[in-house]
């Protein structure tokens, strides 16, 4: 099964967003939510602000991806089946700014998906969030297409002094990533219970999961994808007994929730573009702001 079998493809392009998985340096999974634009040959496109490149550098160093489809909000469908994505992605080190192409239909897809993002087009948020608008590709050749039943139950987890506690308290599941026995990325949707060696969660056999360094991911968006959060707690997953626990080793939570972190970051996404972009001897590329006006126009 493949991303364009015609009972695959409807549902895949109804989700507005997918849990994206990508391996570290130090081989931890990180999953992170994205949108991005299935093809009619069964690929996938994602892209991502050189001021947020990690996920790029990743897919250079190891191709090995995983995409999870498990957030229904705003797609419509009702207690829709998960779709679990494996396989592999290139990511060319070339700045697009043209939204041309795949791109241009990607773009015009979020521009009309989530209403608030015409705000960067307006000055003077173009001015101080160009960023967000110099894009890298990453292909995603998918190897496996599964179709998973939507997980049941939901997490008890209480807020504690464990690292992550409170993050995972507020969500009623989270995607939980691993590696599979070849070293490669894989992803769930699940509960999530408190346990005395961090968070228990429930992981089938048939998953392939194995121990090792893993992730529990937490999300959300509304109807029109805005209201965003997100935050990982990374860890070791191992067994105790029977249960899969994944032991906290620590949070990323990277924008934040209040006013001062939105300046926070978009004070750092601008720096680490500017480092991007020096590193490689490219002068800052200019945007065409009207090309972007005429895809909602």
């Amino acid at each position: 099964m493949m991303l364009a079998d015609p009972s695959v493809a409807p549902l895949v392009d109804a989700y507005r967003t997918c849990e994206f998985a990508t391996l570290a340096k130090d081989g931890t999974p990180v999953p992170w939510p994205t949108s991005g634009l299935p093809r009619t040959d069964g690929t996938f496109l994602l892209t991502t602000s050189i001021a947020f490149p990690q996920k790029a550098f990743n897919v250079r160093r190891d191709a090995r991806v995983a995409l999870l489809f498990s957030e229904p909000t705003g797609s419509g469908l009702d207690n829709p089946p998960h779709i679990l994505v494996k396989g592999t992605a290139t990511c060319a080190d070339v700045v697009h700014t043209e939204p041309s192409g795949d791109l241009g239909e990607l773009w015009k897809r979020l521009l009309v998906r989530q209403p608030h993002s015409r705000g960067y087009l307006s000055f003077p948020a173009r001015r101080i969030a160009d960023w967000y608008f110099m894009r890298l590709l990453i292909d995603v050749q998918p190897t496996s297409v599964e179709v998973l039943d939507a997980p049941t139950g939901s997490s008890t987890v209480s807020e504690s002094t464990v690292a992550g506690s409170g993050l995972l308290s507020a969500y009623p599941n989270a995607v939980v990533s691993g590696r599979d026995a070849a070293g490669a990325p894989v992803l769930r949707r699940t509960a999530a219970a408190d346990h005395p060696g961090g968070f228990a969660v429930s992981l089938p056999a048939e998953a392939g999961f194995e121990p090792g360094p893993g992730a529990l991911l937490v999300h959300r968006h509304d109807e029109k994808l805005n209201k965003m959060h997100h935050a990982l707690v990374k860890g070791t997953l191992g067994r105790d007994g029977d249960t899969w626990v994944l032991a906290p080793s620590g949070v990323i939570e990277p924008a934040g929730r209040g006013p001062r972190d939105t300046l926070t970051t978009l004070r750092r996404c601008r720096a680490t573009t500017g480092r991007y972009l020096a590193k490689r001897g490219l002068a800052r590329p200019s945007v065409p702001w009207a090309a972007y006006r005429d895809l909602i126009n």
